[in-house]
């Protein structure tokens, strides 16, 4: 027999979203702000020459800098206000997160409630103003030594330049974490999340217009571009399985009696993702082999033997490339899953509730047991990840393939589409809630 949640979540239609005002606005109030994000994208920063830029930032595409203008929209390529985007935030909380497992400072604030997560917050923040910091100068010095056929990107480099640039990129990067953090408490929830959606979404249309230009022109084959389309939405599918997936371990509680009753004696199910990294592996795991690159294309080709010689063979599409990035994805699958996962404390928790795994014996057989089963379901997350960042990988390389929506931003998209539409189910399941709740009221006030 089904039970009240499901019966409810059956019934959520289109009328019942026409009457949930509250969710309406929230649905409103995401889209403008996203409108806001989109047209700052498009507002330059003071002392740049436009078309020496776009000229520069195509020669260097391939490295770091591509793989954080898809995340910004095209912002970083236009050197906009939003250039860095969100992403110093995004590694400011991945540090503290990792701080968090490693001090026991920051772990005792952690199990402090809501004035320690509060704390912990604070401290992501300034940490956000630092690395924006680093990075916007770092941009701005770089920028200063780019210079090809059409003349240097910057008009009038220099000490004021580069204060002007370092104070106009933090300041859009501090403005982007509030307005992420306003969709989050107004908003249908995940600001962060949406916002790099909205990035990497807005890419979407000139890539597709560029790939059906190529099939018109006749230098990619329509049969090729259909198998194309083919493969894009069965990958689609693939990850939004993959990232339901989930390994439920069923925990029981004794019964106890007080008084003439007995309570308790129910079960439950511990859910353990399949892929419990996220987006994280792949991303680390770009950074770190893509810096090389970068770092040369600055240098224009004059920098150390060493570091031209690594640029050489880590190349798109290179045996050793491919290799390096399976292994990093699959060292960070394992590494931020001990993080995030304690199967220690874990067993502790349910220890101290009377909860078990049946034919576990409580304490440290039953973290043996979790930790291997998070072990497995590393691997297999692990595998998942590396095939799907490593398809485009090939398609680049093999078949000149004008785009790179696959990887770490169709992981990013999928995951932030499937989290968004759970948010407005669930905002659609309290509406109807209500309703009952009010329709109860009524009844017994009548009777």
């Amino acid at each position: 027999m089904a039970s009240a949640a499901e019966q409810l979540a059956a019934n959520i239609n289109f009328g019942a979203f026409a009457k949930a005002t509250e969710l309406k606005k929230r649905i409103w109030f995401t889209l403008g702000a996203l409108l806001v994000y989109r047209l700052g994208t498009y507002v330059p920063i003071p002392g740049i020459d436009p078309t020496a830029l776009a000229d520069l930032f195509h020669q260097n595409s391939g490295g770091i800098l591509g793989m954080f203008d898809m995340f910004s929209g095209g912002a970083l390529g236009r050197m906009t206000i939003f250039a860095l985007n969100i992403m110093p935030y995004i590694s400011s909380s991945i540090i503290m997160q990792l701080m968090t497992a490693v001090s026991p400072t920051l772990e005792t604030l952690k199990k402090e409630g809501e004035a320690g997560r509060k704390k912990i917050n604070q401290y992501t923040r300034f940490g956000t103003v630092l690395l924006a910091a680093v990075q916007a100068y770092a941009i701005s010095v770089g920028l200063e030594g780019m210079s090809g056929p059409r003349g240097t990107a910057v008009l009038d480099p220099g000490l004021f330049f580069r204060l002007t640039t370092t104070v106009t990129l933090v300041g859009g990067t501090m403005f982007l974490m509030w307005l992420g953090e306003q969709i989050t408490a107004r908003g249908v929830g995940n600001g962060i999340s949406l916002i790099i959606f909205a990035g990497i979404a807005a890419n979407l249309p000139h890539a597709i217009a560029a790939t059906l230009e190529l099939g018109r022109t006749g230098a990619m084959s329509a049969v090729f571009i259909l198998v194309l389309m083919v493969m894009a939405v069965g990958v689609t599918a693939f990850i939004v399985f993959m990232e339901r997936a989930q390994r439920r371990i069923l925990v029981q509680y004794p019964k106890r009696q007080v008084g003439n009753k007995m309570f308790g004696g129910d079960s439950s199910h511990m859910p353990l993702k399949l892929n419990t990294s996220g987006v994280i592996p792949p991303i680390f795991a770009s950074s770190i082999l893509l810096m090389p690159l970068t770092i040369a294309g600055f240098t224009g080709g004059r920098g150390p033997d060493w570091l031209n010689a690594i640029t050489a063979q880590l190349t798109h599409g290179s045996v050793l490339y491919i290799a390096m990035y399976v292994g990093l994805i699959v060292f960070f699958a394992f590494f931020y899953t001990a993080i995030v996962f304690n199967p220690v404390e874990t067993a502790d928790n349910l220890k101290k509730y009377g909860g078990f795994v049946p034919g576990i014996r409580p304490g440290k057989n039953t973290a043996d047991y979790l930790d291997y089963v998070l072990t497995r379901l590393t691997v297999i997350g692990a595998a998942y990840l590396s095939v799907v960042c490593i398809l485009p990988e090939i398609l680049i390389s093999q078949y000149s393939v004008p785009f790179y929506f696959g990887g770490t931003s169709l992981l990013i998209v999928v995951s932030v589409t499937m989290d968004t539409v759970a948010q407005i189910h669930s905002h659609l399941l309290a509406h109807q809630y209500e309703g009952l709740i009010k329709k109860a009221k009524l009844r017994g006030a009548r009777r």
